[in-house]
Formats: structure tokens, C-alpha cells, sequence
């Protein structure tokens, strides 16, 4: 899918390990309005910090990505490196440095390999390093089993826009941010206030909506440039195009927060968690997301178990307002708890035929109020053990 003015590469550098693609940069003809978000942790990447300092202008041209390593608790010398590896970058592209946003993602607490890096860097700007958004998708994976893509069209006055995101992530997986890297790009002209407000809007309804362990890493990272050159007349806050563009923002965003969930790492479920019936929106993500980072909660889903008490239990200490005499509760379609007590008949074994399927919902309605919230998550298998008791060999 063409994005106009824009141009997307990759290249191994072996970074953590040879055979893979692992050095990416996204470049704009032009520069491009910015909006960014980034991790809530107070331990903070290099890379991130140096990105934070650069988008508050709200303007970028290029970003870099390395896969491997997160640059992370490395100190002095992680800031330097992330600064050389944006400067190597804006030499090439003879533009400011701080038109160059840098990401990183992977082990922490060890130097980037910077030879490596800087004898890579050349390839990026090869004709053979061009790659599509599969590519750039590819190029940032560490534990995740498959490429998270997603894209749409648009339109502002009468003129056909093209917006798309990659996104990586499948373990340290928890709603404080976006909780992974994310890079959206646009050829949509759109109002810097507006893109900011509508990018933090998506991000809540979609990335922070998502929760695979409870962990949230240093160096979540979630980045859109548009840089305007399909022509269309500026997109701008209150109009119906500002609208259709924000609608479209949260549905490819969610579309790729929904991807991440689905490859939670040794997942073997895709849970949706419904609160309904909350006294706000803000209890029932409150209590939705008790349930969804509940270890007892995810092992039962793992084991399909039809174990709704985890389920209250957790809803129960989660902080919010509850009358457990008004709950309910069910897997899909099958009503397990009515008034706060098991519905009884044959509900135990339609609800373990339900937690047998690899996607399904659970719904559970506080009786209190109109508040209602939607997150989702995934089981707690031994493959994900697995996978992070060897992740640093």
C-alpha cells in the first residue's frame, strides 16, 4: 500500500542475532507533523528520552528502529549512542538531527553494538532495503510470532488519503501507554493540535485498553507523522473529515492492539472482558482490567476452566463500587453467576465448552449503573514461562 512521500527500509545489522531483519527507518519527503506517546514507566530508554525531548516540537522526518536490544539502563553512553544513531541518519538525509526520532526495543541493560550499527546504516538508504509495511513490521518483532500491520483509506475534500501502522509487542503488555512500539503513518494533511488530542484519543480506546502480563516497559514508544502530501485541505478539529480521520485513527490502532493480544506470548486465548452496569466508564475499566491482569484468572482461561469465582473475586478487590448480591456474569452467551450466586443447571459445562474455543467473551454487569468498559487479554500458559525464562539467551 502506497503512502505518498513516504519510503520504508530494512536491513540486518545483527543486532541480537544474525539471520533476521532488525534495523528499520521510516523516512518523509517532507517534514511531517508528529504526535507521540510514551511509556508512563520512570525508568525510561535512552531512545525514549531522546524522542521526548525531539516530538514536543510536533514536527519529524524520519524515525529509526532497532530490534534486539532496548538500549535501556545503559547510561551515558545509551544516550550517546541513540543521539550518534540519529545523527547518522540526518547525515544521510542531510537533515537536522533533531528531525530524527530514534526507538529501540528488546534486552535491556546492554550497550547497542554500535560498529554494527553504523556499518548497517549505509543499507537503509540501498534500493534493496526498501521494504513494505510487512517488512517494517518484521524488522521490529523480538518474541512475537507474526507482523502486526494494519491500514485504511480516507477522505477530506473530495482528495483519497492512506493512513497505516505496524506494531510490535506480545509480552510486557499493560495499559499505562501503548505498552509496545507503534509507528502510524499518513499522507493526510492534519492540524498538529488536532493529530496530538486525536492520537492520545486512539491510544486510550485501543492500547490502553489491552493487557497480556501486567508488565509495561521502558521503552513503549507510539509515533504518527503526517506529512500532508496527498493533497488534501488541512483536517481540522470539530470538522466531519477530523471525524472520519479519528474514527479511522481508533480503528487501526485498535485493529493493532487487537493483533498484539492475539500473540500474547504462549497465548492460546483472546479474551474480550465486558464491565457493564458500573456507576462510571472509569470503575468499569477499573474492575475489567482486575480480571484481565488476574493470574488465577488467566490460568483458568488457559486451563478452561469454568471458574467464575476468580472472576468475582477479582472484580471484588479491584477497588470499585460492588453489591455482589447485584452481579452477573457470563461466558459468551452463557449466564454463569445471576445475582451473585452460580446460575446453576448446566451452566458449568456450556461454560467450559465456551473457555474451549480460542476466542470468547466474558461479561460481568455490576447492576449498579450505566458505566460500561471493554478491554481484552490473553491466557497464562507455560509457554509464556518458557519464553521468558530463556529470553536473554
Amino acid at each position: 500500500m502506497e503512502i505518498k512521500g513516504f519510503t520504508l527500509s530494512a536491513v540486518e545489522a545483527a543486532i541480537k542475532k544474525p539471520g533476521r531483519l532488525d534495523l528499520a527507518l521510516i523516512m518523509s519527503e517532507t517534514p511531517a507533523t508528529t504526535a507521540a506517546v510514551y511509556t508512563t514507566n520512570r525508568v525510561k530508554a535512552a531512545p525514549v528520552l531522546l524522542s521526548m525531548e525531539r516530538s514536543v516540537t510536533g514536527v519529524s522526518q524520519a524515525l529509526v528502529v532497532n530490534s534486539g536490544n532496548a538500549n535501556a539502563c545503559t547510561g551515558g553512553q545509551g544516550m550517546s549512542d541513540a543521539r550518534e544513531t540519529s545523527r547518522l541518519i540526518a547525515e544521510r538525509l542531510g537533515i537536522a538531527e533533531d528531525l530524527v526520532l530514534v526507538a529501540s526495543t528488546g534486552v535491556i541493560g546492554k550497550p547497542l553494538p554500535m560498529e554494527r550499527i553504523r556499518g548497517a546504516v549505509p543499507g537503509l538508504f540501498e534500493p534493496s532495503a526498501v521494504t513494505d509495511l510487512d517488512g517494517l513490521a518484521r524488522s521490529i518483532m523480538t518474541t512475537d510470532t507474526f507482523p502486526k500491520i494494519a491500514a485504511c483509506k480516507g477522505e477530506a475534500g473530495g482528495v483519497t488519503y492512506t493512513l497505516a501502522g505496524v506494531a510490535k509487542g506480545a509480552g510486557m503488555i499493560m495499559p499505562n501507554m501503548a505498552t509496545m512500539l507503534a509507528f502510524l503513518v499518513t499522507d493526510a494533511a492534519v492540524e498538529p493540535g488536532y493529530l496530538q488530542s486525536a492520537f492520545r484519543d486512539a491510544v486510550d480506546a485501543s492500547f490502553n485498553i489491552i493487557s497480556v502480563d501486567g508488565d509495561t516497559s521502558t521503552n513503549d514508544t507510539a509515533v504518527i507523522m503526517a506529512n500532508g502530501l496527498a493533497g488534501n485541505t488541512l483536517i481540522k478539529a470539530g470538522t466531519p473529515e477530523a471525524e472520519q480521520f479519528g474514527k479511522s485513527l481508533r480503528e487501526t490502532l485498535l485493529s493493532l492492539a487487537r493483533q498484539i493480544v492475539q500473540d500474547g506470548e504462549g497465548a492460546t486465548k483472546f479474551v474480550e472482558i465486558r464491565v457493564t452496569g458500573a456507576l462510571s466508564t472509569t470503575d468499569a475499566k477499573q474492575a475489567a482490567m482486575a480480571v484481565a491482569n488476574s493470574l488465577l484468572v488467566k490460568t483458568a482461561f488457559f486451563g478452561q476452566d469454568a471458574n467464575w469465582g476468580r472472576i468475582v473475586a477479582a472484580v471484588g478487590y479491584s477497588g470499585v463500587e460492588v453489591d455482589q448480591e447485584l452481579i452477573s456474569l457470563s461466558f459468551d452467551d452463557v449466564l454463569m453467576v445471576s445475582q451473585g450466586v452460580f446460575a446453576g443447571g448446566d451452566a458449568e459445562e456450556k461454560g467450559s465448552e465456551v473457555l474451549r474455543k480460542r476466542e470468547f467473551s466474558v461479561t460481568i454487569d455490576l447492576g449498579l449503573a450505566e458505566g460500561h468498559a471493554t478491554v481484552y487479554t490473553s491466557d497464562l500458559s507455560h509457554e509464556y514461562v518458557s519464553i521468558n525464562a530463556d529470553y536473554r539467551t
